[in-house]
C-alpha cells in the first residue's frame, strides 16, 4: 500500500478527481472546503494524507457510517485522483469563536510539543501529515480527543503517542488555536 500513497500523486488525473468529489460535496463542499459542523474540509490537504486516510476507511482501520459504505467501491486510481484534486483546492479557514487567551496558550503548546516538526510551521501538513490549521472546531476536539482515548488511530501511532501527555483542557486550547490560523474565510 505505501507504493500506491507514494504514487497517487504523479499518476492521479485532477479532472476526474474533480468528477469523482462531486459525490463528495454534500458533506465536504464542492471545493473541498466543507460547511457542516464537525466535518473536515478536505481542500488543500496533502495528497499522500488524504489518500491515506481513504484507504484506511477502505480497511477498517477508520470507521464512519457516512464515509465507510463510500470509500468501500473506490479503486486505488479513484482514490489517487480524489487525492490529487482536493490537494490542488484552497483551503479557508472554517467559522469558530475562539477564546483569545486559549489561542495564546493553545500556540505555546504546540511549541512545546512540537506539532510544526510534522505539520509545518502554520500546522499547514505535508506528506502524510495533516493540514489541520483552520480545521472545524468540533472535528479537531474530536479527533484529538480521539488520539488521547486511543479511539482514533493514525498511519503509525504518532498522535497517539503526541496526546497522551495533553490535559483535556490542554486539547481544548489546542484546538482554539488550530481553528484561528488560515485565511480567513
Amino acid at each position: 500500500m505505501t507504493a500506491v500513497a507514494a504514487g497517487s500523486g504523479a499518476a492521479a488525473d485532477l479532472e476526474a478527481g474533480k468528477r469523482k468529489a462531486e459525490v463528495c460535496a454534500a458533506c465536504h463542499g464542492r471545493d473541498g472546503n466543507a460547511t457542516i459542523p464537525g466535518t473536515p474540509s478536505l481542500a488543500g490537504q496533502p495528497v499522500f494524507f488524504t489518500h491515506w486516510q481513504l484507504i484506511k476507511f477502505k480497511d477498517g482501520r477508520r470507521k464512519d457510517p457516512q464515509m465507510t459504505p463510500f470509500v468501500q467501491s473506490l479503486s486505488d486510481a479513484d482514490m489517487a485522483d480524489l487525492s490529487a484534486y482536493y490537494q490542488t483546492q484552497t483551503p479557508r479557514r472554517r467559522p469558530a469563536a475562539t477564546d483569545p487567551a486559549k489561542v495564546v496558550e493553545g500556540q505555546r503548546l504546540a511549541d512545546v510539543h512540537h506539532c510544526t516538526s510534522c505539520h509545518r510551521p502554520g500546522l499547514t501538513g505535508q506528506e502524510q501529515a495533516a493540514r489541520l490549521a483552520g480545521q472545524d472546531f468540533d472535528y479537531l476536539l474530536r479527533l484529538l480527543r480521539g488520539f488521547k482515548a486511543k479511539t482514533a488511530s493514525d498511519l503509525d501511532g504518532t498522535m497517539t503517542t503526541a496526546t497522551q501527555p495533553l490535559t483535556d483542557t490542554e486539547i481544548v486550547s489546542l484546538v482554539h488555536f488550530i481553528a484561528s490560523l488560515g485565511a480567513a474565510p
